[in-house]
């Protein structure tokens, strides 16, 4: 009996067991997984983080910690593009950890993903709510305190409103269905787009290269006496959530026009563009203005308006209010769809592995997650909570990289339309940036996220 609970544990799933289980629709191209994956990483990190980090711990060097991280992200988007190609079916590192390490394991990475997923949702919606009450004030409607805030954030009110109605106004936009869903991505991608052009523009003749002394004030990475890590590398660990959701694209195979080809594509495409995207805002923001003041909420506005640019620091918050929906859609559909997967092999009720027939959508599972995530974001201040979806990416990523190098041990003749060169030393690579970033990351974070998986 024990012998046969250990291999049930462990026991793997076909390669391509799933392809095209759910009865969903195949309606996405590359063009639409990249600007899915764009969609999802242009958000709070670029808006929100930069500053923070900046001001912080890094300095203007926080656009070497964009590097550090980018880097290890794309690690982990390699050994996604990899299995994404090969294993495919399933997607997300739910599907991949069970291919290569069995149902036990994969079981784990599940709720691992769900924990991150689900938190960083409501967590963005309580910052959308944030910059959404700021406009409506700036045009004389703001709303009370009352509703801006749950009753046990530091300054308590009765519940969040605005988060609450953004994530159902989401989840009834996934019910209709994913197709729809896409086009309005890429028209609010196209918005949140030209935002940051505008902003750039704007900048690059306005800064200040004295602001830029000393480039690394905390150096690669240190401990101050109370305790707070800063420099670099912390700040790599922090601006990672700059990344989160890139690894939403791999959740989309079963949706994709051509999985192989097109998953891939979107996952590195998407990423290397955000990339770029951050090291060039981060310079130019910490060129505007001296980096102490961007300890504050939105610091590519703030920095605007310190210059007296307020048309164009307007036109940034309305593309901050774009670019935080656009991420909250993507990370949304990433974890209904992950719920889906575990539901069909049996890992969770198979109430979630029901699909309309109409839509083509698991209406099921995106009305629970949705009502779940609007009591979590109206209710619960999720500043603490956040810091989790970090550790729990990166946990995943770790996963998928060491996927990649089992797979290539146990199923050596999988066929790999695309495959990582260079053998095993991108995923050990993979494993041992993100491994490192983890490390880096506060204790107490450690703790939650053991507490979690326990």
């Amino acid at each position: 009996m024990a012998s046969n609970l250990i291999q049930n544990l462990f026991r793997k799933k076909p390669i391509g067991a799933c392809h095209n289980q759910f009865g969903l629709r195949r309606v996405l191209s590359a063009f639409d997984l990249t600007l899915l994956g764009i969609g999802a990483i242009i958000g709070t990190g670029i808006f929100v983080l930069t500053g923070v980090a900046a001001a912080t711990q890094a300095g203007p060097a926080v656009m070497l910690s964009f590097v550090v991280a980018g880097l290890a992200c794309t690690f982990a988007a390699l050994a996604y593009s990899e299995l994404a190609s090969s294993v495919g079916g399933c997607g997300s590192a739910y599907g991949y950890s069970y291919a290569a390490f069995g149902e036990f394991l994969a079981w784990v990475i599940g709720w691992d993903l769900v924990l991150e997923y689900g938190v960083a949702v409501a967590a963005v919606a309580n910052g959308w709510s944030g910059y959404f009450n700021n406009a409506l004030t700036a045009i004389g409607m703001g709303l009370p305190q009352s509703l801006t805030a749950g009753p046990f954030a530091p300054e308590p009110g009765l519940v969040n409103l605005p988060a609450v109605m953004i994530i159902l106004i989401l989840m009834v936009l996934l019910i209709v269905g994913i197709k729809e869903s896409a086009r309005l991505n890429a028209a609010m991608v196209f918005v949140k787009l030209l935002t940051i052009c505008v902003f750039i523009a704007v900048a690059v003749f306005h800064v200040q290269p004295a602001n830029w002394s000393p480039f690394m004030p905390f150096g690669w990475f240190d401990t101050l006496p109370d305790g707070t890590t800063v420099g670099v590398l912390a700040a790599a660990s922090l601006v990672f959530f700059a990344y989160v959701g890139f690894d939403a694209v791999s959740t989309a195979v079963e949706e994709a026009k051509n999985p192989q080809r097109d998953v891939p594509i979107g996952i590195l495409a998407s990423l290397i563009f955000c990339t770029l995207i951050y090291i060039v805002v981060s310079g130019l923001l910490t060129g505007l203005v001296p980096y102490p003041e961007l300890n504050v909420s939105s610091p590519v506005s703030h920095a605007l308006q310190t210059l007296g640019i307020n048309w164009a620091s307007a036109l940034v918050a309305t593309g901050v209010i774009t670019g935080l929906t656009t991420v909250m859609l993507v990370l949304y559909y990433g974890l209904t769809r992950i719920i889906l997967a575990i539901s069909s092999d049996g890992l969770l009720p198979s109430f979630f592995a029901k699909v309309d027939e109409k839509t083509h959508t698991p209406v099921r599972t995106t009305v629970l997650c949705g009502v779940i995530m609007a009591i979590m974001a109206g209710f619960i201040p999720l500043g603490t909570l956040a810091e989790l979806v970090n550790v729990g990416t990166l946990a995943a990523f770790v996963m998928v990289c060491i996927g990649v190098i089992v797979l290539r041990k146990t199923a050596p003749d999988m066929e790999r339309p695309f495959k990582i060169p260079g053998g095993i030393i991108i995923p050990v690579l993979g494993v041992l940036s993100c491994g490192a970033l983890i490390a880096f990351l506060p204790s107490i974070t450690h703790a939650r996220f053991l507490l979690w998986l326990g």
